[in-house]
């Protein structure tokens, strides 16, 4: 498949062109058009339970869907649910994936949830699970924001919230804390960071999903207020 962007950053529509029977698997409401003669077939990809775990666990969809192009080729135009950013990753190594940030992919590639024990991510912003990549292919994710690349030296130490990672290698190292004391912990709207170590290259979105709304919700109105 060969994929355009359009529209980068703020709200990203990405445009896939499919050859004649050359099939793609999108996330379930990603989907924005496409050209006559391409077929949807909604699957529970990998089975009932591997389905079961990625849309309890990873926070996609229990269903997927995968669209075939006709013998003349087609075209799909897909985008994420928050305005912010698509990215085109050439998966050649198992890749972690933020929960949510899937949009679709090549059927090369086996995209599973994947219990992160002791790397698992206790910020709200990645859960306990994040979505793993394996194979080889091109895979389309999303942010919330603009998505920032950023390359690590061999040794090289950065710290990021873990509610702005969007993807990184599996095989990076990383430890999840909280940041500075108890205290800082409660009081400076900072929570849990990963320390993350080169080499490799890691993507972060510019905005984060749960600082948003932990500033609309209390803006809300409640129930009896609005009954009043």
């Amino acid at each position: 498949m060969q994929v355009e962007l359009m529209y980068e950053p703020a709200y990203t529509l990405g445009r896939v062109l499919l050859q004649g029977g050359e099939k793609m698997r999108v996330e379930a409401s990603s989907m924005v058009g496409m050209s006559g003669g391409v077929t949807l077939e909604t699957t529970a990809t990998g089975g009932f339970m591997k389905s079961l775990k990625r849309s309890l666990l990873g926070g996609e969809s229990f269903f997927q869907n995968v669209y075939t192009a006709p013998a003349q080729g087609g075209n799909l135009l897909v985008a994420p649910s928050l305005p912010g950013d698509l990215k085109i990753l050439d998966i050649a190594e198992p890749m972690l994936i933020q929960s949510g940030s899937y949009v679709a992919s090549e059927l090369s590639l086996d995209i599973d949830s994947k219990w992160g024990g002791s790397k698992s991510f206790f910020g709200t912003g990645g859960g306990l699970f994040m979505l793993k990549a394996a194979g080889r292919g091109q895979m389309i994710i999303s942010s919330y924001g603009a998505i920032h690349a950023m390359t690590l030296a061999p040794g090289e130490t950065y710290t990021i919230d873990t509610g702005h990672l969007v993807a990184l290698p599996e095989a990076m190292p990383f430890k999840i804390r909280s940041i500075g004391g108890i205290k800082t912990f409660m009081f400076s709207g900072e929570g849990f960071v990963a320390d993350l170590t080169g080499p490799g290259q890691v993507w972060v979105q510019t905005r984060s999903q749960d600082q948003f709304l932990s500033w609309l919700i209390p803006k809300l109105p409640s129930t009896s207020s609005s009954s009043s």
